[in-house]
């Protein structure tokens, strides 16, 4: 099941973790033994871990990173309370429905902060990951960065948006080239699409990241909150009608035989056989 009611983070699950220096919020996904995987729990502590950044008068900017060899390589399937359950085929769907709902308002807290968000990004960062690096306002990439969105190979929808956001920054080209076929693309790629802004050697990231964090943090807080909000209020016009299109193909999807057939295969290492259903 889904925690929506607790507030806290019991001792030894937390996934990320929340630093504030010198005008600077720190949040580091902090499962490098599981590349970060991504669960329930991850998007209910960014939630509570934004909302506690969004009034922080001492905040002026924000830098996402995190530790070990990937930023985040996607789904962790050993996560508890993975798969969500209902009483009827009909249940299931809407329960996931609203389920996938819930991860964009939590997501939505991250990419509607006042402050801008830096994202510093290494190794895998596919699948969630890879959404999770598009709600950042600018994004900083080492040489050895790789991104995907390889939902269709599993046979489940791009849970989170990431699919549109890539057609709002590169166009909705390569949102379908990148999303139909999963491909996986290097940083340099990414930085001519425009879904990172810098490409720096692996050893400079996080100074980078954090050196653009705190020239952004230098700056007038009004002007900033007010540049960033006009921007997304642009950029985004047609963002919320098509989030819910996304959760509802999300749930569709998420109770197919399909994914479970995609699923079972990826485990097994063995092409999947998908039938449409």
């Amino acid at each position: 099941m889904i925690d929506t009611i607790s507030t806290e983070i019991a001792e030894g699950e937390e996934r990320i973790r929340l630093e504030v220096a010198d005008g600077i919020a720190e949040l580091t996904l902090c499962r490098p033994d599981k590349l970060n995987g991504w669960s329930w729990e991850s998007t209910r502590q960014l939630g509570l871990l934004a909302d506690r950044i969004r009034f922080d008068p001492a905040v002026r900017a924000v830098l996402l990173r995190a530790e070990g060899r990937a930023f985040c390589a996607g789904i962790d399937v050993t996560a508890p309370g993975g798969a969500i359950t209902g009483e009827s085929a009909a249940g299931r769907n809407r329960n996931y429905y609203e389920g996938i709902r819930w991860v964009h308002e939590r997501f939505a807290v991250l990419a509607r902060l006042p402050q801008p968000v830096v994202a510093a990004v290494q190794g895998y960062c596919l699948g969630f990951g890879f959404e999770l690096a598009l709600m950042a306002d600018i994004r900083v990439a080492a040489q050895d960065a790789v991104f995907a969105l390889p939902e269709a190979r599993l046979g489940v929808a791009v849970d989170a948006g990431g699919d549109l956001r890539i057609a709002r920054e590169a166009g909705a080209g390569w949102a379908k080239f990148l999303a139909l076929t999963g491909r996986r693309i290097d940083a340099e790629t990414a930085h001519r699409l425009n879904l990172v802004q810098q490409v720096v050697p692996l050893g400079d990231l996080a100074d980078t990241a954090r050196a653009l964090a705190a020239e952004i943090a230098a700056n007038a807080p009004l002007a900033v909150q007010g540049i960033k909000r006009a921007i997304d209020s642009y950029a985004d016009a047609a963002l919320p009608a098509a989030l819910d299109r996304v959760a509802m193909t999300a749930a569709l999807t998420l109770t197919s035989e399909d994914s479970r057939e995609g699923y079972t295969a990826k485990a097994a290492r063995r092409p999947p056989h998908f039938t449409g259903g």
